[in-house]
């Protein structure tokens, strides 16, 4: 059995690490490249980065920030935020990513997936869902949550898989930043209908939170920011707790 991974997210905002609430309300969380390194250094399994207003904006992810974060990490690295095409992706495996997360583009152009899981394969691809609760179903969103679209989670994250992607991260606009849990029910409906491994993301607050999210949620990996970024939990001592909950962990 694969071990769950534990993966930090960087949120990048105007070149600096941010975390907000329900995808709101942000606050400064410190230098990427020195939380990147110390989330390196402490044992996380991989490392995502995020240029959460790139789409937004209209511009592409800070390649040159890229660099700096990827020189001084060792682990598994996937960076997100404005790709569109496939330059984008050449531009950033060269500058050091191992993995792209596409988000926006791909609901507007799912092709887009095809493209990249043939022209650098399957793994190189994982597609971000950003997904509210609405009327009793998953609503996916464009543009860091701001534009809701006619898609739902379950059958957006089915086509993706059918389409190549490698990996879905799921993150709950419902549960992001609250610190309340993850989704778990949606998690372990995504897991149940996927071949794909399911990132959950959204909602970690404390420690008990990741062990649900594998356990009840079949989570394969399980990504949060403020709870890293604010020194509220260790990466080691969240791996020695899940160990000795019998989650696989890499310790």
């Amino acid at each position: 059995m694969l071990a769950k991974r534990i993966v930090p997210c960087l949120d990048i905002k105007d070149g600096t690490t941010v975390k907000g609430i329900n995808f709101v309300n942000f606050r400064d969380a410190g230098d990427p490249v020195e939380l990147g390194a110390q989330y390196s250094d402490q044992g996380a399994d991989e490392l995502v980065y995020l240029d959460i207003t790139a789409s937004h904006e209209g511009r592409k992810t800070f390649t040159e920030l890229v660099k700096k974060v990827a020189a001084r990490i060792s682990i598994p690295f996937t960076v997100g935020g404005g790709i569109n095409e496939l330059k984008d992706v050449d531009r950033l495996l060269s500058a050091g990513a191992d993995k792209v997360s596409i988000n926006s583009a791909a609901l507007r152009n799912p092709s887009l997936i095809n493209e990249i899981a043939a022209n650098f394969g399957s793994q190189v691809c994982v597609v971000a869902i950003d997904a509210n609760m609405e009327n009793n179903g998953w609503l996916c969103y464009l543009n860091g949550g701001r534009i809701p679209t006619d898609k739902q989670l379950f059958d957006w994250a089915k086509e993706a898989e059918d389409r190549g992607a490698g990996e879905i991260l799921f993150t709950s606009m419902t549960h992001d930043g609250v610190k309340t849990g993850y989704a778990n029910e949606a998690l372990a409906t995504l897991a149940d209908s996927l071949h794909i491994p399911v990132i959950a993301s959204g909602g970690a607050g404390k420690m008990e939170h990741f062990r649900d999210a594998f356990v009840l949620g079949k989570a394969d990996a399980a990504l949060a920011a403020s709870v890293f970024h604010f020194g509220e939990i260790g990466i080691g001592q969240l791996k020695d707790y899940l160990h000795h909950e019998g989650i696989n962990v890499r310790i």
